[in-house]
């Protein structure tokens, strides 16, 4: 637990989680009612299903746009705040370690073999998934120096690897055809353009299902951030507990990347914030990080998509733009620590 965070208590769990899902319900439904083109609500709710645009606006445009917003903000949240805890390192993150551009990769073969056949739906998750979990594998083989995970080694293995699969992406998009090139160019800037509400679901349940597994480790994440000795000397099945970690990561980051591609810096920036505010409680951090990068994700596409009126920037530019100089920060920071 950090310095000076309260004890956690169920009656401190409870209200800080139900303060979190209010201004997450909030930040969802204010999202949809937000836009260049303003809308009654009135009307949308009950001006009659015929020839009713506000309610079209509303229901099939906005309101799937900011639910998808708030699961994959959620499930980058997720696994950005579990890789700062197995790695002890905070400046590791999926976008930052290569983790999201090896799905990227996978998910831009499986769209260029496939298409956009009804199996696209499928095979696309599975080879963003695959991707990651390859990419995490790598970094991890590359990071790790005589039998020990070393945390800078493994932020620079994963540079490398962003620069490595960002190169493969270029040549697989080369083979694809114009239609394809153009629509792939646009996901991998990150973009959480209008979907149906069943791939909200169905990357909602991908996105509990991995966090529900990583609830269940959070006693062994703060074992860890005493260090791989310390935990061992807790009970803590070291090796095990990084596998599935590193595996549901890979899942989380596999189910975003897939529906709204590269959205950097979200699971960076918003598990340090919680952190900050809540204490390092990996009891109430996760779920805290969950709620805070819904809502962060959320925030960012209604600014991507308002801002400019009627032309619209991808999502991945504004959390870049937040992200970039909130990584400058605490490169210097920890920079400043090593010399102390």
């Amino acid at each position: 637990m950090s310095v000076g965070a309260p004890y956690l208590t169920r009656a401190r769990f409870t209200r800080v989680v139900a303060t979190l899902a209010v201004l997450f319900a909030g930040t969802v439904l204010g999202s949809a009612l937000v836009g260049p083109v303003h809308i009654d609500l009135g009307h949308a709710l009950f001006g009659g299903a015929e020839n009713n645009v506000d309610a079209a606006i509303l229901f099939r445009a906005r309101l799937p746009r900011a639910l998808l917003g708030a699961v994959v903000g959620g499930g980058l949240s997720a696994a950005g705040a579990v890789l700062q805890a197995l790695l002890r390192n905070p400046l590791a993150e999926p976008h930052v370690l290569g983790v999201s551009g090896g799905a990227a990769l996978g998910g831009v073969v499986a769209m260029v073999v496939v298409g956009t056949s009804g199996i696209a739906i499928v095979s696309t998750p599975i080879g963003a998934f695959l991707g990651a979990l390859g990419a995490m594998l790598l970094v991890y083989r590359l990071g790790t120096v005589r039998g020990r995970l070393q945390p800078y080694t493994f932020l620079l293995a994963g540079v490398v690897c962003n620069a490595f699969t960002g190169a493969l992406i270029m040549f697989v998009n080369t083979l694809a055809d114009f239609f394809q090139a153009h629509g792939i160019l646009f996901w991998l800037m990150g973009s959480l353009s209008t979907q149906s509400y069943g791939l909200v679901a169905a990357s909602a349940l991908y996105v509990v299902v991995g966090v529900g597994l990583l609830l269940g480790q959070t006693r062994q994440f703060n074992a860890l951030s005493l260090g791989e000795e310390g935990a061992a000397q807790l009970g803590v099945d070291v090796a095990r507990t990084r596998r599935l970690a590193f595996v549901v990561s890979s899942f989380l980051v596999g189910a975003a990347v897939s529906v709204s591609g590269m959205i950097g810096f979200v699971g960076l920036i918003v598990p340090h914030v919680a952190r900050l505010v809540f204490g390092a409680d990996y009891r109430l951090l996760l779920p805290a990080s969950v709620l805070l990068g819904g809502i962060f994700l959320v925030l960012a596409d209604t600014v991507a998509r308002s801002a400019m009126g009627g032309a619209e920037l991808p999502v991945g530019v504004v959390t870049a733009l937040c992200g970039g100089p909130f990584f400058i920060y605490l490169l210097r920071r920890e920079g400043k620590k090593s010399f102390d």
